[in-house]
């Protein structure tokens, strides 16, 4: 079975304060050593120069062997932890999975 790449963008709230991002982002990092299965992890913000963002400033790519690893993940209580702990301070998520050419 092909590996998965779990693809997360966030717009953030205008009131999500810089230290609320960090905070945010560091809770997401933090999964990787909360989640079996989780095989890489890796995030940056938008620096396309061609505007087609539509507003989402992160991007958060979550690395799973498999896709029954990614849908462990996905019910797993501390991703549950993570959404919630969100609140209200992402404004919107874009989330698109997928395998190598498939």
């Amino acid at each position: 079975m092909a590996g998965v790449r779990h693809i997360v963008m966030f717009r953030f709230a205008p009131s999500a304060s810089q230290a609320r991002i960090d905070a945010i982002v560091a809770a997401f990092a933090a999964l990787k050593g909360k989640v079996p299965g989780i095989s890489g992890f890796s995030w940056g913000t938008n620096n396309s120069p061609e505007g087609l963002n539509k507003g989402l400033t992160h991007c958060f790519v979550v690395e799973f062997p498999d896709a029954a690893a990614r849908d462990a993940y996905l019910p797993h209580p501390e991703h549950d932890a993570f959404v919630k702990f969100l609140g209200d301070d992402v404004a919107d998520v874009c989330v698109f999975d997928y395998s190598d050419g498939r």
